[in-house]
């Protein structure tokens, strides 16, 4: 049965065509991933069901009574409000039922109406169904699999970092089961343990979810249905991701020997046209234009180049690159109780893990000097260049396009080989001239990809560069730092991104250090 149905759905930002009076349909136990390049309009698409965009035409019908929830990370938070607190207003109707029934009680101790005592029994009924007494236990179960215990149930959600935030928005969608789930990148910001909790948990949802997701590992643990987005059309396969894309191929296939043929034909018929057009068979000729004119062409099948990264190389003459003697790191406290003390030399590939919050941002920013350390040194060799890509996809100029914002950057490099870079990337022409704010995330992660493959360097440090990339691109990058011959330090929160057989070391900071937050 369906529950929400999009019928003639069109939307086009400048010159590129998102849908093309498309049609999409979830039904009540449907476990839907939407997959696709960066750009194509997946995340644009939940954005159009959740009201945030208004498309250029489309008929949404939602099924009545219908209880949606949606992944909205810039949900209020407010200052003094504990996590246990925001988490149990996913069941904040309960607690007004409980509210209601103890001034039930009360007004029973003065008043014996039989009435009172009835919707006392009702409340009371309802609560026990719902098993109002133990959602903390429901609460602590779903907290510890999306690793939100860890932060403390009496912290503050006003000092929460964007990942904790993130993880903890998720956590009261979850609790509040309702019968269609939103999610737009559900995965960024967990690390690995927690991905695999939240891929069981979507296993076993009893109701429907929508899902945009660029975790291939992921999406083909929970989705039973796919609808591929490409060159403004939805495609729906039933099964699961591996099966879609086995069938996506065959069609591909199918279609461009259909394509081909097409092409035959026509090229046949227009040089029987041109032939015969002015001689004895010129009636032939112009019944056969009149029949290729009504003919509908076939488009040339999607030929989108996978992007080519490559990080231009500063030869460092010395062995050693960094060394971390004693480093406490913090703000105002120390995230970690106990110190730091590590090294790295040429050449050498570092992934730096460990929980949300635990400091791997805090770390890197220590270590680029763009906070001081609380206690201890950071020393990095003199011949060092660094390279840095921060995770955070924020524009001092939205207006601004890729070419503008990274002629800004490297004022002395030529257009032609700014607008080659960011080709590399998988970019348009067009997309290099967009504003910033009108390109997709996968998109602008690319444009911060193309800024580092202008800066020669001896050191990569990039904190989550695979947030919003689509798989192709995830490979290309992958191979870029693999074939690197420099240094490179990388935070990430998907294994399957890295391996031993190009990364040299796993720096879990959790376990080198004890969190604070655990000291007994």
């Amino acid at each position: 049965m369906s529950i929400l149905k999009v019928e003639h759905l069109s939307q086009r930002y400048l010159d590129k065509i998102l849908y093309l009076d498309e049609t999409f349909q979830v039904n009540d136990h449907d476990h839907l991933g939407i997959i696709g390049q960066n750009g194509v309009g997946k995340s644009t698409l939940i954005r159009i069901l959740t009201g945030q965009v208004e498309a250029d035409s489309a008929q949404i019908t939602w099924k009545k009574n219908l209880h949606v929830g949606y992944l909205d990370q810039y949900v209020n938070l407010h200052p003094g409000q504990t996590i246990r607190e925001f988490l149990r207003t996913a069941f904040q109707d309960l607690f007004d039922q409980e509210k209601k029934l103890e001034n039930l009680y009360e007004q029973m101790i003065q008043d014996s109406n039989p009435e009172l005592l009835e919707q006392a029994g009702q409340l009371q009924a309802n609560l026990e169904a719902h098993d109002f007494y133990d959602l903390d236990t429901k609460i602590d179960v779903v907290a510890a699999g999306l690793g939100v215990d860890v932060l403390g149930f009496d912290h503050d959600v006003a000092q929460l970092s964007g990942g904790q935030r993130s993880k903890l928005i998720l956590t009261k969608l979850l609790l509040e089961q309702p019968d269609l789930l939103l999610l737009d990148e559900p995965t960024n910001y967990l690390d690995k343990q927690y991905i695999a909790w939240l891929a069981t948990y979507l296993q076993k949802f009893p109701g429907a979810f929508v899902v945009v997701s660029h975790d291939d590992h992921f999406l083909g643990q929970i989705v039973n249905v796919v609808c591929d987005l490409e060159l403004g059309h939805l495609t729906r396969y039933t099964g699961t991701l591996q099966q879609a894309r086995r069938q996506k191929a065959a069609n591909q296939e199918t279609y461009l020997k259909r394509y081909v043929s097409q092409q035959k034909q026509i090229a046949k018929t227009e040089a029987y046209i041109r032939k015969n057009k002015a001689g004895s068979r010129s009636k032939s000729a112009k019944s056969r234009e009149r029949q290729l004119a009504k003919t509908t062409i076939l488009t040339p099948p999607a030929n989108s180049q996978p992007p080519v990264f490559k990080f231009p190389y500063v030869t460092h003459a010395g062995q050693m690159i960094l060394e971390v003697n004693n480093l406490v790191i913090g703000y105002e406290k120390p995230l970690l109780q106990k110190q730091l003390n590590f090294s790295l030399n040429t050449g050498e590939k570092v992934v730096i893990s460990g929980f949300n919050g635990v400091g791997k941002s805090t770390l890197i920013k220590t270590i680029l000097q763009l906070i001081p350390p609380l206690a201890g040194t950071v020393s990095l060799s003199p011949l060092v260049k660094v390279a840095y890509y921060e995770q955070s996809l924020v524009w001092e100029d939205t207006m601004a396009t890729p070419l503008t914002f990274l002629h800004q950057q490297f004022p002395a490099a030529t257009q032609r080989t700014v607008r080659q870079t960011l080709a590399r990337t998988g970019l348009s022409s067009e997309q290099a001239l967009e504003p910033l704010k009108l390109l997709s995330g996968g998109e602008q992660v690319k444009v911060k990809l193309a800024e580092l493959m202008l800066q020669p360097a001896n050191l990569l440090i990039l904190d989550e560069p695979t947030n919003h990339l689509d798989n192709a691109s995830k490979l290309a990058l992958q191979q870029a730092l693999r074939t690197y011959p420099g240094t490179v330090i990388l935070v990430t929160h998907e294994g399957d991104f890295y391996d031993s057989s190009w990364i040299d070391r796993e720096l879990d900071i959790a376990q080198i250090a004890v969190p604070a937050a655990f000291e007994k």
